[in-house]
C-alpha cells in the first residue's frame, strides 16, 4: 500500500530517506554483520554512531564547546523532576511560564522541590497565546527561568525569548527541535523528547551549559544526575541505542538538505500554506492568535463537533491520518514537522477545500 500523510503530534513521521536507509542496514550495519539493534553500546562501532550523532548535532545547532550534549532515556517528562533536582540549588527559587499542559506538569513537579512561581499563564484562554511578560514579576535571584518553547497541544511558539538577565533560561524544545536555527548561548539548558522531529520515541536530548553541572541535590537519584551522564558521555548505562542511530540518520538528512536554515524555510512555506487557507476559510478557523502561531503544530476547528468528527474520519479515508485534535482543544491538529513534505500540506489543504464545499 502507499504511505499516508501522517500528521501525528508524536511519535511522528520520519523522512522516507531515513527509513529506507535504516531498512537497508537492518541486518548488516556497514559490514559489521549485525544490526544496530544488536550491538553492545560499549563496542567501537557503536561508539562511532553515538559520537557521530553528537558531532552532527553540535555542527547543525552550532553548540559551543562549553555545553554538554546528553542522549538520555526517560522522555521529556523525566526532566520535569531532574531539572529542579539539578539546578534548584542556590536560592531554591525558580520562575515558570505556563503555556500548556507540559509547562503545567513541569511546574507542578518543580513545586515539590522549592519556591517555584508561575510568573505568567495563558490558561484563561485555553493556552491560545503566549502571555506577555513583565520583568518586574521575575524573581531576581531565581536559580533558573523555565519555558516550553513550542506548545505541541495548543500550537503556540515563543517568537521572542524572555530576557532573564543572569538567570539561566531553560526551555523544553521537544516539538520545535531542529525546525529552525536557535541561539544555544541564550540558554542554560535546552532539552526535548526526540519523537516529534528528531527520531523515534525513546530518546531525550539535553544540551546543558557546563557551569550548571555538579551541584545536584544529595537526594537526586543517580539516573537523574546530569553530571553523572555528562562524565560518562551518555554511556553511564545502556542508552536508547537504536533511537540514537536513527537520530544520526535524521541529522545527516538535515545536513544533506541544507541545514536548519533550509528547514526553517521549508517549514515557513508549509505553515503559510495552511494558515492562509484557515484565515480565508468560512468553515475552518485556527485557534491561536496569529502572532504566536507555531510552525510545527496547527490546531483548527469548525463550529460543529459533528463536522469535526466527520472531517477527521473522511480525511483518514483519504490518507491524511492522525488529525484529531487534543481533547483540551478539540477539533483538529496538523503537526507538520520537518519530515512532512510540502505535498502533504498541499493535499491537506486541497481536502479541506473540497470538504468545505461539500458540507456548506
Amino acid at each position: 500500500m502507499s504511505r499516508v500523510y501522517n500528521f501525528s503530534a508524536g511519535p511522528s513521521m520520519l523522512p522516507e530517506a531515513v527509513l529506507k536507509k535504516a531498512a537497508a542496514e537492518m541486518l548488516d550495519y556497514e559490514g559489521s554483520g549485525q544490526s544496530v539493534m544488536e550491538m553492545s553500546h560499549r563496542s567501537k562501532i557503536y561508539d562511532s554512531i553515538i559520537k557521530g550523532a553528537e558531532a552532527l548535532l553540535r555542527e547543525l545547532m552550532n553548540i559551543p564547546d562549553n555545553y554538554k550534549v546528553l542522549f538520555l532515556q526517560g522522555g521529556a517528562s523525566t526532566q520535569f523532576a531532574a531539572i529542579p533536582l539539578n539546578f534548584l540549588n542556590g536560592s531554591g527559587k525558580a520562575d515558570y511560564v505556563l503555556t500548556g499542559q507540559w509547562a503545567k506538569k513541569a511546574f507542578a513537579e518543580a513545586q515539590k522541590y522549592g519556591d517555584v512561581k508561575a510568573v505568567a499563564s495563558s490558561a484563561d484562554k485555553t493556552f491560545s497565546y503566549i502571555p506577555k511578560l513583565n520583568k518586574a514579576d521575575f524573581t531576581p535571584d531565581a536559580d533558573y527561568f523555565y519555558i516550553c518553547m513550542n506548545n505541541t497541544i495548543y500550537g503556540t511558539l515563543y517568537h521572542e525569548l524572555p530576557d532573564t538577565g543572569n538567570v539561566p533560561l531553560i526551555a523544553d524544545i521537544s516539538s520545535c527541535f531542529l525546525s529552525e536555527p536557535i541561539d544555544v548561548t541564550k540558554f542554560g539548558m535546552l532539552y526535548g523528547g526526540a519523537q516529534k522531529n528528531v527520531a523515534p520515541a525513546g530518546l531525550t536530548i539535553c544540551i546543558i551549559r557546563e557551569d550548571l553541572l555538579g551541584n545536584a541535590r544529595d537526594i537526586t537519584p543517580t539516573m537523574l544526575n546530569y553530571k553523572v551522564h555528562a562524565d560518562a558521555n551518555s554511556l553511564y548505562n545502556t542508552p536508547p541505542c537504536y533511537t540514537i542511530y536513527i537520530c544520526k540518520l535524521v541529522l545527516e538528512w538535515i545536513k544533506e538538505n541544507g541545514g536548519l536554515e533550509a528547514m526553517k524555510e521549508r517549514n515557513e512555506k508549509k505553515a503559510k500554506l495552511l494558515y492562509d487557507f484557515l484565515d480565508n476559510s468560512k468553515m475552518f478557523r485556527g485557534t491561536v492568535v496569529p502572532e504566536d502561531r507555531s510552525l510545527m503544530n496547527v490546531p483548527f476547528v469548525t463550529d460543529s463537533e459533528e463536522l469535526n468528527a466527520k472531517f477527521v474520519k473522511e480525511a483518514e479515508a483519504a490518507g491524511l491520518v492522525n488529525l484529531k485534535g487534543h481533547r483540551t482543544v478539540g477539533g483538529m491538529r496538523a503537526s507538520i514537522y520537518n519530515a512532512m513534505p510540502y505535498d502533504g500540506v498541499e493535499a491537506l489543504v486541497k481536502f479541506m477545500d473540497e470538504f468545505e464545499k461539500a458540507n456548506s
